[in-house]
């Protein structure tokens, strides 16, 4: 329960995910995505000339890369591969990405190719309601998926197969899903949520 909660508080970077606003059904507030660059780093070197990046590989195999514009945090490993966090639409990670690689360039040891880096979207974090009042308590003892222990978290999580999310469930109806790869799992988490949940739920005046 512990891991799935940091889980959860580690990708929602965004402080806006309880926000008021009812419409659209779903606000996205992070995605996560990975790509190969076609570069073989040396990223002691790369620590000492880019003042963005840190790298402690007695911590972590992987440098951290931070971008104010686009808002964006990279890990970048040895061998090209990277990962993406904090931004909110595809467009903006094909941005960061492609500024990643002409950074990175003129540094490289080796340059394996010069083809467009391929972009995996992995996972999309989005908040959003409900729009009913939810009896977590009831939830939790009724709906066999569903993790609720109030005293650790004021949420509970439900967790879905198809599509493969996970949900936090507030009492006013307010919802983080996480896991989805596009906006059409989201759509349907979202559907499958309201149905399920409707029996154990108010609506909110």
């Amino acid at each position: 329960m512990v891991a799935t909660l940091s889980f959860f508080i580690n990708l929602c970077v965004s402080g806006d995910y309880l926000a008021k606003k009812k419409k659209p059904d779903f606000v996205i507030t992070n995605m996560v995505a990975s790509a190969a660059l076609g570069l073989e780093l040396d990223l002691f070197q790369l620590a000492t000339k880019i003042k963005e990046m840190e790298y402690e590989p007695e911590q972590f195999p992987g440098a951290i890369l931070k971008f104010n514009d686009p808002k964006a945090s990279l890990l970048v490993f040895k061998n090209g591969k990277i990962v993406c966090v904090g931004c909110k639409k595809r467009s903006v990670i094909e941005k960061t990405v492609e500024k990643t690689r002409k950074l990175l360039l003129p540094y490289a040891k080796k340059i394996l190719t010069n083809k467009k880096p391929k972009i995996e979207i992995t996972n999309i974090v989005a908040s959003g309601d409900l729009s009913m009042e939810l009896d977590l308590y009831k939830i939790a003892y009724k709906i066999s998926n569903v993790e609720y222990e109030p005293e650790q978290f004021p949420g509970a999580i439900l967790k879905f197969k198809d599509p493969k999310v996970s949900m936090l469930l507030f009492k006013n109806g307010k919802i983080i899903c996480a896991g989805a790869k596009n906006e059409e799992e989201i759509k349907k988490a979202i559907r499958k949520a309201k149905r399920l949940l409707k029996p154990y739920a108010e609506k909110k005046k």
